[in-house]
């Protein structure tokens, strides 16, 4: 009787391992940087453990490779993103050391004609970006 046990609380640790290793192998979550894109091609890294999980569990190597194409984060990067087209993207060129509450602010009120009060923008985030392709990613991260 005591050998079951053990052997049944083995074959659930052995299971739940599995299972996390499998999840952790999904693209959405090694690169959430990659959500939105529409096609690309394909991360071979990401196709492999997707059907990794697909060849050792077939309802959660599926769901994975739903996932994956659905949110676009299977596609390598520089594919099309569903995002804000550059022409509707706005650059504001502000020095580091001049920003604090009140110019984010001003600056917000400013640029879209909103008063930043109501874009709560106390919970601003800051972001070095070196190229429009990284800006886009980054607003169609905020956007979900």
């Amino acid at each position: 009787m005591r050998c079951m046990r053990w052997l049944r609380t083995l074959l659930q640790v052995l299971m739940s391992a599995i299972l996390i290793v499998q999840l952790s192998g999904c693209g959405t979550l090694l690169y959430p940087e990659r959500r939105g894109q529409k096609s690309g091609r394909i991360d071979v890294g990401i196709a492999i453990l997707d059907g990794v999980g697909l060849l050792l569990f077939i309802i959660p190597g599926l769901i994975a490779y739903g996932v994956d194409f659905t949110t676009g984060a299977i596609y390598l990067p520089g594919g099309r993103r569903s995002s804000l087209p550059g022409s509707d993207v706005r650059v504001v060129l502000v020095k580091p050391a001049e920003l604090n509450q009140d110019r984010i602010e001003e600056i917000v009120a400013r640029e879209t004609g909103i008063p930043a009060k109501a874009l709560e923008v106390n919970r601003q985030e800051v972001y070095a970006v070196n190229s429009t392709e990284e800006l886009l990613t980054r607003i169609a991260e905020v956007k979900r």
